[in-house]
């Protein structure tokens, strides 16, 4: 069209302004030869005689597709009216010994900081991506929980213990919804959906709420890079329940033996359900009196923009997430409000450094002892360690969208954008933009949560990585 320029940024320069953002948030993007040589060392430890040979359970992984960091490995029978689950975790504590190198850089980190273009793991890849990652077809350490559910999806038991298993299969989410989307779907993947839909009916039970946001991506698209939106399929929901499942028995086990680490969230305040509630009838979404919280929420149809505003309401009524570790008298919140239960992080122990002491815990109470020293004197520095690193992560993504829209946008100023307004403070705007996939703000009054608006892009600047909308 004559008299408009295209201008489509290049993956170098996004790549340039990954590596920036890196290096202003002290990303460290290698660990120095000393941490390397231990990661080495650590990748050749024997497994030892003491653990359980379980590599006859046919476990597999899901996970999206590429990935090489795999945490978790799954087995689902059925077993009487109910089911049998083997949940393997890598077992990373037989690699990293305490308050060594590994130890160290790993506490320095605290989480996996994952970049567009690559990620920074929280140990080195010779373990997180090698040799203390469940991949498919090798023998490995793992932290194996057996849970026997009801045909509800009721946990009646659950042990934990050391073993040694082997992955069948790395599968891909998508890989598994196109199997289940088909005319003869895997016996395993059609355990996980029944497993998955119980335990998600036991979730609201327990008054749990799950929020399904979309998710606003950085991702790799013909040689450089684009924004999306993804929801999730329904097959990451069904395997997050196992993850959470596992969460649960392990914080049953440290509440009941009095230590442990714990993730708390306070359940939403009177005044903000009356809020909420407020701001659903104010957009024509029913939200009755004697209708619970969690009730209202899986109710909400993400695919509708108004109730994709109101989806993102509801997860500011979450607010003060946190770590909670004790030994003896229990800390005064020990729940997780928007899990519905007490709840402990145990299955990430690659990407999240909390895990490895959280799965020394319920080792240790299983076989009905005290948690090893080095474990109890990190119960009080961890919850700081994890805050301080979940503050990171948070900071470090958004600014790597940040600059992703701005680059995006650096040529376009002047045009006009259908925009759906997600939230509303006072006279400053919450805007979302579908295509490009695009979260903003504008100062801007007569604006009401959920209304279609146009908004005009009159400024974009990667340097700053800052855009500027007004209503068209």
């Amino acid at each position: 069209m004559p008299g408009i320029h295209f201008y489509f940024p290049t993956e170098r320069e996004f790549v340039r302004g990954f590596q920036r953002i890196r290096e202003e948030h002290e990303v460290a993007t290698d660990f120095g030869h000393d941490v390397e040589e231990a990661a080495r060392a650590a990748a050749t430890a024997p497994l030892g005689a003491d653990r359980r040979d379980m590599r006859a359970v046919p476990l597999v992984s899901i996970d999206p597709a590429g990935s090489r960091d795999l945490d978790q490995a799954f087995h689902a029978a059925r077993s009487g009216d109910g089911y049998r689950v083997h949940y393997a975790i890598a077992d990373v504590a037989h690699f990293v010994e305490p308050n060594g190198l590994l130890d160290d850089a790993a506490r320095s980190r605290g989480v996996t900081f994952y970049a567009p273009d690559e990620k920074e793991p929280l140990h080195p890849d010779r373990l997180n991506e090698d040799a203390a990652s469940l991949l498919p077809g090798e023998d490995r350490p793992a932290v194996v929980w057996t849970h026997d559910l009801d045909a509800h999806g009721t946990l009646l038991d659950t042990r934990v213990e050391r073993a040694v298993v082997r992955n069948r299969r790395a599968f891909s989410y998508e890989d598994v919804d196109a199997d289940l989307r088909g005319e003869r779907p895997h016996d395993r993947n059609v355990l996980l959906r029944e497993i998955g839909i119980a335990r998600q009916k036991q979730e609201a039970t327990r008054g749990g709420a799950s929020l399904r946001l979309p998710a606003q991506e950085v991702v790799p698209a013909d040689g450089s890079y684009t924004l999306a939106f993804r929801e999730s399929l329904p097959v990451e929901n069904w395997n997050a329940q196992l993850s959470l499942l596992t969460g649960i028995a392990a914080a049953t086990m440290m509440i009941d033996g009095k230590v442990g680490l714990l993730r708390t969230l306070p359940k939403p305040s009177k005044k903000t359900i009356g809020w909420l509630r407020r701001c659903s009838r104010a957009m024509g979404v029913p939200y009755p009196d004697d209708l619970a919280y969690p009730d209202w929420v899986r109710r909400l149809d993400t695919s509708m923009p108004e109730q994709a505003a109101l989806m993102t309401q509801a997860a500011r009524a979450f607010r003060g997430a946190g770590y909670a570790g004790f030994d003896g008298e229990l800390p005064e919140e020990t729940s997780h409000g928007a899990i519905g239960a007490d709840y402990a992080h145990v299955t990430a122990p690659l990407r999240r450094l909390i895990d490895r002491f959280a799965n020394e815990i319920v080792l240790a109470l299983s076989a009905d002892k005290r948690p090893q020293q080095w474990v109890l004197s990190a119960l009080e520095s961890i919850p700081d360690t994890m805050v301080e690193a979940s503050r990171r992560e948070r900071a470090f993504e958004r600014a790597m969208v940040d600059f992703a829209e701005s680059l995006t946008l650096a040529h376009r100023v002047g045009e006009v954008y259908p925009a759906i307004a997600t939230d509303v403070d006072d006279d400053t705007v919450t805007l979302q933009i579908r295509n490009p996939a695009i979260v903003a703000r504008l100062e801007a009054s007569g604006v009401g949560l959920g209304d279609d608006i146009e908004v005009r892009l009159t400024a974009a600047d990667p340097s700053q990585r800052t855009v500027t909308f007004e209503l068209a």
